[in-house]
């Protein structure tokens, strides 16, 4: 994998984000401002009000801090999945183009849940949920998220929430076939989704409002499902599309 091959990975982060927002952003600000431990995922590290301006640069620095270890644990994610790929199933042709094709369809369907034309992938959040119980009752010492390190810590954690976006950017990092490639795929995505999550969490409800329009969901759905019927179509036709393979998310089996 080249730093060119990991573009697309970035840009499906960029236009993921969205669902980043819809998901974690319903109560903005509880984490960072005191609140205790959410009943579902919030991400919340808000300092929109004008009474808190004195504090920015704590909260910038916890805004910072999350983010960091939650793109630490996607990392970590993809270091796993792409080690286990690369000690079995890529060794193997059948399954090699088996999950290349699997792959591009996790991305067709994320492009189309993040439209809301179909919501298949929330079922797979849904079976997530089963690791998040085991993961939840740790984030109950870090209340309050009141130091950068207890962010840092949070943000580890919060990369464990069920999330479909995550579980297709993770079936393409498994692609990769190696540890560090996995990892490497992971953290290109994770910087995609950071510009919208560091924005929602120093504008808070603001820049939610703002990206949960529709036009931004169909944009953002259109492009990482273009992303996917390009590999699908390589795929089908079994041939390079010339410069258009460097579009493509996943490598040619």
């Amino acid at each position: 994998m080249n730093a060119l091959s990991l573009v697309p990975m970035f840009l499906v982060g960029l236009a993921g984000s969205v669902h980043c927002i819809g998901m974690c952003g319903g109560i903005v600000g509880a984490l960072s401002l005191g609140g205790g431990t959410p009943a579902h995922p919030v991400i919340a590290i808000a300092v929109a009000r004008p009474a808190l301006q004195t504090t920015l640069p704590a909260n910038v620095l916890r805004v910072l801090a999350y983010n960091g270890g939650r793109i630490a644990s996607y990392m970590l994610a993809g270091a796993l999945a792409g080690s286990l790929a690369g000690a079995g199933m890529l060794h193997l042709a059948s399954l090699q183009v088996a999950g290349y094709w699997l792959a591009n369809l996790m991305l067709v369907a994320l492009g189309l849940y993040l439209m809301d034309v179909w919501r298949g992938l929330a079922r797979l959040e849904a079976a997530g949920n089963v690791v998040w119980r085991r993961v939840r009752p740790l984030l109950k010492p870090l209340m309050p998220m009141d130091t950068s390190l207890k962010a840092l810590a949070v943000g580890g954690l919060w990369g464990w929430v069920p999330c479909g976006m995550v579980y297709s950017a993770l079936l393409t990092a498994m692609m990769q076939g190696s540890a560090l490639q996995g990892a490497a795929a992971m953290a290109a995505f994770g910087l995609g989704t950071l510009p919208t999550l560091l924005g929602m969490g120093l504008l808070g409800t603001r820049l939610r409002a703002q990206m949960q329009r529709r036009p931004v969901r169909i944009a953002s759905g259109l492009l990482v499902l273009g992303f996917g019927l390009l590999g699908l179509l390589r795929a089908a036709n079994g041939v390079s599309l010339g410069w258009l393979d460097a579009l493509c998310v996943t490598g040619h089996p």
